[in-house]
């Protein structure tokens, strides 16, 4: 008997010797930055050379333009995103800015962007405004494949809500993320970032493609640091849009077997989970933390984030993930 598992991308159906939790291969990723903290349009620059010199690390199918996935991971480019922006931006660190993957019907988009919109809310947030991101399919040449699973793209800029006192950066940043993984168990609407400290780009695309699909990041005025790549050789998931890299702090390129025991942990780690200060008291809304279907290196994302948001430094979360 066969049985279907659950997943972004839709997994065959478990049949005779193929059983899509055995998935297996491996990745390319890339760093650069300015130590100094200088943000130029070079860092971009020099992270997408990085990204399409790693296309050797990248997979697709018998169809070639339909990548498993490429990514980058920025820092808000501010200046950019003021310019692009509908509304006046309150100051850096007082907003918080992510593309919403949304369904192709109109009518469902819609329902989505209201539902963003009243978690927001509910979490102490305001929707300032919707920018419709350019993207460019046809002249990046994107497959047949991956266009029929391709989302809508959408960015939302949130900042602190009717009533609230202004938010420290931190506080932003964990309102942000709660309602983030909320949007995702509530609404089923993925966003690769929702953050008031970085950006990320990504697709079911290869690494030549990104660039030009994504014309921002062509733009001068699109400056950062830091630039962190990612060419996908899809492991134990199928390609699709969302499971492509970078996540929200990590881009990994190895394979974790343990990854069905930590998920489990995890899971019965959740009933004794309680909120500190940095999070709500009621953290069930962000069960569960690992999400069903997400590949291994999401899972580990997800449980970092978690840590970090929960008051921990970066360097203290990753050794407890090690």
């Amino acid at each position: 008997m066969s049985s279907s598992v659950s997943a972004p991308s839709g997994f065959p159906e478990k049949q005779g010797l193929y059983d899509p939790a055995l998935e297996h291969d491996a990745c390319g990723v890339a760093f650069v930055a300015d130590i100094a903290g200088r943000a130029s349009h070079d860092i971009v620059d020099q992270g997408l050379t990085a990204l399409v010199n790693m296309e050797h690390r990248g997979a697709s199918g018998a169809e070639p333009d339909s990548g498993d996935g490429a990514g980058i991971l920025v820092q808000l480019p501010d200046a950019f995103l003021r310019a692009v922006a509908p509304v006046e931006l309150p100051p850096l660190g007082s907003y918080a800015v992510g593309t919403a993957f949304l369904p192709t019907s109109p009518r469902a988009a819609v329902d989505a962007q209201l539902a963003v919109e009243r978690i927001a809310a509910e979490e102490g947030l305001a929707v300032l405004c919707w920018r419709d991101l350019p993207i460019d399919a046809d002249g990046a040449g994107v497959g047949p494949t991956a266009r029929s699973v391709m989302p809508v793209f959408r960015q939302v800029f949130l900042t602190c809500g009717e009533g609230c006192e202004e938010l420290s950066q931190h506080d932003l940043e964990r309102r942000a993320y709660v309602t983030r993984k909320r949007v995702e168990h509530e609404a089923g609407t993925y966003f690769p970032s929702l953050s008031a400290r970085t950006l990320v780009y990504k697709g079911m695309l290869t690494t030549g493609q990104l660039e030009v699909f994504f014309p921002d990041l062509l733009d001068e005025r699109f400056v950062s640091a830091l630039a962190l790549v990612h060419s996908r050789f899809s492991t134990n998931t199928f390609p699709s849009w969302p499971l492509a890299h970078p996540y929200r702090y990590i881009a990994h390129n190895g394979e974790i077997n343990t990854v069905k025991g930590n998920r489990n942990w995890m899971r019965a780690r959740e009933a004794l989970l309680r909120g500190p200060h940095a999070l709500p008291d009621d953290l069930s809304r962000l069960f569960p933390i690992c999400a069903p279907g997400a590949s291994d290196s999401a899972s580990f994302d997800e449980v970092l984030e978690l840590l970090h948001m929960a008051g921990r430094s970066l360097p203290h979360a990753v050794l407890m993930m090690v």
